[in-house]
């Protein structure tokens, strides 16, 4: 092999390593920061406890606003489909007539990423009727999926329903 022959080699090997260091650089940068850590099973309970704790301020606007914009809300006692806010508000004024106090029975949770969780089991509401004042429970089956946007937890779909009889 020539010198110059050398030379043109050690030139292309040199191109070709630039080449490999600069592509993993800019993929090191398309990757971006390090994945965000997952929430805990507990901190997705809590969210619940948040909710439930909207209710109690019978707030129609505090509990709708725990709920993304774009979000769609199958409520338990409506068979009206809630998808945009009005109507979630709509429910809620009607629903925290009642006076309702939610309480877990069963919950399976299910982490699916750092920005997305399922919340889903069995609920009871202590209600009370606004016009007797007679007291009920309702029980319920419910799914809950939250969604972390820009940082914050917020329902983007939650379906409750009575408990079939039987």
């Amino acid at each position: 092999m020539t010198r110059r022959s050398m030379s043109k080699r050690a030139a292309v090997v040199t191109v070709a390593a630039l080449v490999a260091v600069g592509t993993l650089a800019a993929g090191g940068a398309v990757a971006g920061p390090e994945k965000a850590a997952k929430p805990t099973k507990k901190q997705v309970a809590a969210l619940f406890d948040g909710w439930n704790a909207a209710l109690k301020t019978q707030d129609p606007e505090k509990v709708a606003d725990l709920y993304w914009d774009d979000a769609v809300l199958l409520p338990t006692l409506s068979n009206q489909v809630r998808a945009d806010r009005e109507s979630r508000i709509d429910y809620f004024e009607h629903f925290l007539a009642n006076e309702p106090v939610g309480k877990k029975i069963e919950t399976h949770i299910n982490v699916l990423d750092s920005n997305s969780v399922l919340d889903a089991g069995l609920y009871e509401f202590a209600l009370t009727d606004h016009d007797t004042g007679k007291k009920s429970i309702a029980k319920a089956r419910y799914t809950y999926e939250w969604e972390k946007r820009d940082g914050e937890w917020k329902i983007v779909n939650h379906h409750s329903s009575l408990m079939p009889e039987g």
